[in-house]
C-alpha cells in the first residue's frame, strides 16, 4: 500500500479545497489533495455552477435571438432541444479542468484521485477507482467534500423521468412540461432555464413568496418575471407521494392537488458529502443534512480537522468557498484570518439578481430611518442601447447619514453591478455615502451610471442635493 505524508491534506477540490490548498502551498506547506472525480473542480464545475451557468447563459442567447425580429425576418424563432443546448454549455467544463489542473501543478500540490475515509485523525485511506489503496498521513486535514441534491427515500429518482439537480445535467430529451419541486434558488435558476426554453413549467414551493431573504421588491419581481415566461408558481404546496410512468410524472400534493407533466425536477434541498468519510473514527457527527459545525476558524470539534464550504452550510456559496478556503489556510499558517460573514447574494435566474446588506423589511423591524433610491434599468442609455430594459437597481440609505445600509439589484448584469456598492459599503466614515455616487463621474453609458441615477432619487426624497 503507497503512503504519503503532508503538512496538509484538503479532502475535495471545488472552490473551497481549491483555496485552501493553494494558498497553503505559496506558504510553503506541503500540500496534498483527495478528489472523488476523475477531474479537478468538484462538484461546482461538474455539476453545478459552471455547468448550470453555461446552460443559462446559452439559453438567454436564444431568448435575445428570438426576441429580436433582425435575426429571424422570416418569423421563424430558434427552439433546439435540451441536449443540444447542454452540449453547447458544456464546453467550458473541460476549459474549466485544464485550467485548475494547472493551478495544482504550478504550486506542486500533489493530486490523488479516490474516495476518501478516516482511519484516525491523522490517517487518511484512499479507495480508487481501479481498486487500489493509498494511505496518507498529515499534520493538519481539511474537509471540502461539498454537497450533493438531497433526495428523499420516497421519490425513485432511478426512473427516467424524475431529476434532481445533478442529473438533470445528463438529460437527452426535451420535456414539454416540467415540475421543479423547491423554489429556492436553485429551482427558481432552473424555472428560467427551461421556461426560456418554452417548456411549460411548474414551480412548487411550500413558502408564501419566492427566495423570502430577498427584499420583498426583488421578490415580487422576480415572481412577476417567472409568470411572465410562462411559469406556474404554486405557494404553501408540499408534496405527499410522487408517481412516475413511461406516460409522465404525477405529484400528488397535500392540498389534494394533482399536478401532472412530462418529468420532475427535484431541488429542494442539499445534503453534506460526509457519510463517506467514516467520521465516527475520530469522534466527529454531522447533522442530519451531513454538515459539520466549526467554530470562527473553521474548526470542528477535533483539534487538527477543519471543514470549510458546502459541508459546513450557510452560505453554500462558491464565492464564499473560495474565501473559507484562503481564510483557513492563513490561520492554519498561524496569519490573520476572517469568518466569511458578508457575501453578496448572486441568484442566476433570467433576469438575475443580486444583493448585499439590510432589507427593507430588516431596517423596518429595526426601527432604522432609511430611505430608498431607485433606477429603472428602462431608463438608462445602456441598457435602452443592449435591449436589457428589465431591471432596477435599489439602494437603502440611512435618512440622516446618507450611510448605505443595503443594495439590491435585478436585471442584467446584477451580479457584476453589485460590486460597486459593496466596494462603497466597505468604507468607513464619508467614504461610505449615498454623495459618493453623486461626486464620482460614471462612464456613459454603462450599467453602473445606474448608482448615479439611485443616489440622485434617493437624495431628492431627503430633499439633499
Amino acid at each position: 500500500m503507497p503512503s504519503y505524508k503532508y503538512d496538509l491534506l484538503v479532502i475535495g477540490s471545488g472552490p473551497a479545497g481549491e483555496g485552501a490548498a493553494i494558498t497553503s502551498a505559496k506558504a510553503g506547506m506541503k500540500v496534498g489533495v483527495i478528489e472523488s472525480y476523475s477531474m479537478v473542480g468538484g462538484n461546482c464545475t461538474h455539476k453545478g455552477t459552471i455547468p448550470s451557468k453555461s446552460l443559462r447563459h446559452v439559453v438567454k442567447q436564444i431568448i435575445r435571438f428570438n426576441s429580436n425580429p433582425l435575426f429571424h425576418r422570416a418569423g421563424k424563432a430558434l427552439w433546439p432541444s435540451y441536449p443540444e443546448v447542454l452540449k453547447q454549455a458544456e464546453q467550458v467544463i473541460p476549459r474549466q479542468v485544464d485550467m485548475r489542473s494547472e493551478f495544482y501543478v504550478h504550486n506542486r500540490i500533489h493530486l490523488h484521485i479516490g474516495v476518501a475515509s478516516f482511519e484516525d485523525a491523522n490517517t487518511i485511506i484512499v479507495k480508487t477507482g481501479e481498486g487500489a489503496v493509498e494511505k496518507i498521513s498529515a499534520d493538519k486535514i481539511i474537509i471540502a467534500t461539498g454537497s450533493r441534491p438531497y433526495n428523499p427515500q420516497n421519490v425513485d429518482f432511478s426512473h427516467e423521468r424524475v431529476y434532481d439537480s445533478d442529473s438533470i445535467l445528463s438529460m437527452q430529451h426535451t420535456p414539454q412540461t416540467l415540475i421543479i419541486y423547491g423554489a429556492g434558488v436553485i429551482g427558481c435558476e432552473y424555472a428560467s432555464i427551461f421556461s426560456g426554453l418554452g417548456v411549460k413549467v411548474d414551480l412548487i414551493n411550500n413558502r408564501d413568496r419566492l427566495l423570502s431573504f430577498l427584499d420583498d421588491e426583488i421578490s415580487d419581481a422576480l415572481s412577476y418575471h417567472l409568470r411572465v415566461g410562462g411559469v406556474t408558481v404554486r405557494h404553501d404546496e408540499v408534496y405527499k407521494s410522487v408517481e412516475a410512468t413511461d406516460e409522465g410524472v404525477t405529484m400528488v400534493m397535500e392540498s389534494g392537488k394533482r399536478i401532472h407533466a412530462d418529468a420532475l425536477l427535484w431541488c429542494n434541498g442539499r445534503t453534506g458529502n460526509t457519510d463517506s468519510l467514516a467520521l465516527e473514527s475520530i469522534g466527529l457527527n454531522a447533522d442530519h443534512r451531513g454538515q459539520l459545525s466549526v467554530n470562527e476558524h473553521y474548526e470542528t470539534d477535533v483539534e487538527n480537522i477543519f471543514a470549510i464550504g458546502d459541508v459546513v452550510g450557510w452560505p453554500s456559496l462558491a464565492s464564499a468557498s473560495y474565501d473559507q478556503g484562503r481564510s483557513v489556510a492563513r490561520y492554519i499558517c498561524g496569519e490573520n484570518s476572517r469568518f466569511i460573514t458578508e457575501a453578496p447574494t448572486g441568484i442566476y435566474t433570467l433576469p438575475e439578481i443580486s444583493s448585499i446588506g439590510k432589507t427593507e423589511n430588516e431596517l423596518t423591524a429595526a426601527k432604522v430611518p432609511y430611505e430608498v433610491g431607485r433606477a429603472f434599468f428602462k431608463d438608462t442609455a445602456r441598457a435602452q442601447i443592449s435591449g436589457e430594459s428589465v431591471g432596477m437597481l435599489k439602494i437603502l440609505f440611512h435618512a440622516d447619514s446618507l450611510q448605505i445600509l443595503g443594495i439590491h439589484c435585478f436585471g442584467a448584469e446584477a451580479s457584476e453591478i453589485i460590486h460597486i456598492g459593496q466596494a462603497v459599503m466597505s468604507q468607513e466614515g464619508e467614504a461610505n455615502s449615498l454623495k459618493y455616487f453623486v461626486r464620482t463621474t460614471f462612464n456613459y453609458p454603462t450599467m453602473a451610471e445606474a448608482y448615479r441615477v439611485a443616489a440622485l432619487d434617493g437624495l431628492n426624497r431627503v430633499n439633499r442635493f
